[in-house]
C-alpha cells in the first residue's frame, strides 16, 4: 500500500467529518486561538470531503453554523468576564496591536461589527472579544451572532463541498486517481499547517523559541551555538528560517538516497504514472502546457522583471541581489543535480531531449521564485496577516509542480525532490537577508507589478516556443 492509499483510508468517516467542521468553525471563531489558525483552509478541505463522502449538505451547513455560534458566544463570555485580565492572555500579550485593531472596527461600526467582522479576517475572532468587553447587551450580540452565523456558514462552506461533489463528476476522472488527489491535499494541508505553526512558535515570543533560549543558557556550548545562529544586529537567531532550512536539508538529502537506492522509478511513481495515462479531462493538457510555459526560463523572466525592475528603480539593490541570486543558484543545483544523479524521464519531447529528470527543475524554480515573494512580502506584514501569503504561494506552486505529472516528463518523486531543493535554497537566501537589518520594500505598488508579469506571462505563451 503507497502513501496516497494510507492517507485516503485515514479520511474521516462522514459523522467525524460533520464534527470536525464543527470544530473547525468553533475554533476559527474562538478568540485568541483563532487568530492562529487558518481557518478558510480548514473548513474548505473538511467541506471538499465532505462532499466527496456525498454527506448531506444541510448537516455540513448545520455543523458549521452551531460551531461559529458557539465559538462566538465563547469569545463575547470571555471578553465580557474576563474583561481585565484579556490583555494578560497570550497572544495578545505579546502583539496588543491584533486588539486595537479590533476595539478600532467595534467602535468604527458599532453592533454591526459583529455581523461585518465575521467575513473580515485579520479582526474576526477578536470583534466578539471586543464586544464583551465593551459590555455589549447579550441580546444584541446574540441576534447578531445568529444572524452572520447564517451567512458565514454557506459562503464559507459551500464553495468546498460543492468541489468535493464536482471533482468525482468530471468526465474523464478516473476513479484510481482519486486517492492520490486525497492523499495530496491532506499532506499539502498538514504540511502547510505545520509550517504555520512552527513559523509562529519560533517567533521571538513562542514557546519553541523561549524554550530553545532557556536551554542554550544552561550550557556553555548552547550559548555558542546561540551566538554563531544570531544575527549581528539584534543577537536573536532567526529560528524559524534555520530550522526549515535543517528539516528541508534533511529531508532532500534523505529522499535523493531512496531515489539512487531505488536506480528508476520508485513503485508509487509508476503507480500514479500508469494512473495518469487514463486521465483525459478536457482542456487539462492544455493548461498542463501553459503551466509549463510559464515555469521555464522564459517563463521565469517574464514573472520576474517587472518586479526585478521595480526593486532597481527603488534602490533595493540588496534585495534584487539576494533574489538574483537564489534564482542563480537554483538553476546551478538543478544543472547538477540532473548531472549527478542521472534519472531518466517518463517521456521525453523533442525540447527536453537532452534533459534529465531528478530534480523536477520547474518545481523547485517555482518554490524559490513564489517562496522568495511571500518571505519578502510577509515581513512587511503583522505577523497575523502572513499565513496567508504563504498560502498562496503554495495554491501556485502546487498546480505548477502537478502540471509535469500531466504532461508525463516527470515522475512524482522528482517534485518531491525539486520542491525540498527549493526550500533549501529559500532557506539560505532568507538567512543572507537576515544578517544585517533592512530597509522596509514598502510601499509597492503591487496591482502594477502583477498586471505587469501577467502580461508578460501571456505575451512569453502567445509568442515563444518551449525553452
Amino acid at each position: 500500500m503507497n502513501l496516497a492509499d494510507t492517507l485516503y483510508q485515514l479520511t474521516p468517516s462522514p459523522p467525524l467529518l460533520v464534527a470536525l467542521i464543527a470544530a473547525i468553525a468553533l475554533i476559527e471563531s474562538l478568540a485568541l486561538v483563532g487568530l492562529l489558525v487558518p481557518g478558510v483552509v480548514l473548513i474548505t478541505a473538511a467541506a471538499s470531503m465532505a462532499g466527496h463522502q456525498e454527506v448531506a449538505v444541510g448537516t455540513v451547513l448545520a455543523a458549521a453554523f452551531l460551531g461559529a455560534v458557539v465559538g462566538d458566544g465563547l469569545s463575547f463570555w470571555i471578553g465580557y468576564t474576563q474583561r481585565e485580565r484579556v490583555t494578560t492572555l497570550w497572544p495578545l500579550s505579546r502583539y496588543p496591536e491584533w486588539l486595537a485593531q479590533g476595539a478600532r472596527f467595534f467602535q468604527r461600526h458599532g453592533p454591526l461589527s459583529v455581523l461585518l467582522g465575521r467575513f473580515v479576517g485579520p479582526v474576526r475572532p477578536v470583534v466578539p472579544l471586543i464586544a464583551g468587553m465593551m459590555h455589549m447587551p447579550p441580546r444584541t450580540f446574540t441576534w447578531a451572532n445568529l444572524g452572520s452565523a447564517l451567512l458565514w456558514a454557506p459562503a464559507y462552506v459551500l464553495p468546498g463541498y460543492l468541489l468535493g461533489r464536482a471533482w468525482q463528476r468530471l468526465p474523464g476522472f478516473p476513479e484510481a486517481l482519486r486517492p492520490w488527489l486525497v492523499g495530496l491535499g491532506v499532506m499539502v494541508v498538514a504540511l502547510a499547517l505545520i509550517f504555520s505553526w512552527l513559523r509562529h512558535q519560533t517567533h521571538r515570543h513562542g514557546l519553541v523559541y523561549r524554550g530553545l533560549a532557556r536551554l542554550s543558557r544552561r550550557h556553555p556550548r548552547g550559548r555558542l551555538a546561540w551566538r554563531l545562529l544570531a544575527r549581528p544586529h539584534d543577537r536573536e537567531p532567526p529560528l524559524g528560517t534555520w530550522l526549515l532550512l535543517v528539516a528541508s536539508l534533511t529531508a532532500l538529502s534523505a529522499w535523493t538516497l531512496v531515489v539512487l537506492h531505488h536506480d528508476g522509478p520508485l513503485p508509487m511513481d509508476e503507480r500514479l504514472d500508469a494512473a495518469m495515462t487514463a486521465l483525459a479531462i478536457p482542456g487539462l493538457a492544455w493548461l498542463a502546457e501553459w503551466m509549463a510555459e510559464i515555469g521555464d526560463l522564459y517563463g521565469v523572466i517574464a514573472l520576474t522583471l517587472p518586479w526585478g525592475l521595480w526593486l532597481l528603480w527603488r534602490g533595493h539593490r540588496a534585495a534584487f541581489g539576494h533574489v538574483a541570486a537564489g534564482l542563480l543558484g537554483i538553476a546551478l543545483l538543478n544543472i547538477l543535480g540532473k548531472a549527478a544523479i542521472g534519472r531518466a524521464r517518463p517521456s521525453v519531447p523533442d525540447y527536453l531531449a537532452e534533459s534529465l529528470a531528478y530534480p523536477s527543475a520547474h518545481t523547485s524554480t517555482a518554490v524559490v521564485v513564489f517562496g522568495l515573494a511571500a518571505a519578502f512580502t510577509a515581513r512587511e506584514l503583522p505577523l497575523g496577516r502572513r499565513f496567508w501569503v504563504y498560502w498562496g504561494g503554495i495554491a501556485v506552486v502546487v498546480p505548477m509542480a502537478l502540471s509535469r505529472l500531466v504532461i508525463g516528463v516527470h515522475w512524482l518523486s522528482d517534485l518531491v525532490g525539486g520542491a525540498l531543493l527549493g526550500l533549501v535554497v529559500c532557506a539560505l537566501v532568507q538567512l543572507a537577508w537576515q544578517r544585517h537589518p533592512r530597509a522596509p520594500l514598502a510601499p509597492c505598488p503591487w496591482p502594477l507589478l502583477v498586471a505587469a508579469s501577467l502580461g508578460l506571462s501571456v505575451a512569453r505563451v502567445a509568442w515563444l516556443g518551449p525553452a
